[in-house]
């Protein structure tokens, strides 16, 4: 009885757990991002803010230059305020 028992456990378990081994590279991305890794992105988007903020600190370049980082810049503050309200 505690074999068959076991052995049909088994079997369901392992017929549950296929579908998670035949999803595609994109499809476990999706997976883990709506499981709740938006802290990993969090971190992400502010150091990415703080490498802009302080490229647009050393340029003495064009106005177009740093209008197009504070471009990048507003896209990334935007972005992490989406990923924090998210969480």
């Amino acid at each position: 009885m505690k074999t068959t028992t076991l052995a049909v456990l088994s079997a369901l378990l392992m017929s549950t757990a296929g579908p998670v081994f035949a999803m595609s590279h994109q499809e476990r991305l999706a997976c883990a991002w709506t499981a709740g890794n938006c802290f990993d992105e969090a971190k992400i988007l502010e150091k990415r803010i703080t490498e802009i903020k302080s490229e647009i600190q050393k340029k003495n370049g064009s106005p177009e230059e740093v209008k197009k980082l504070d471009k990048k810049l507003q896209d990334a503050i935007d972005d992490l305020k989406r990923v924090e309200n998210e969480s």
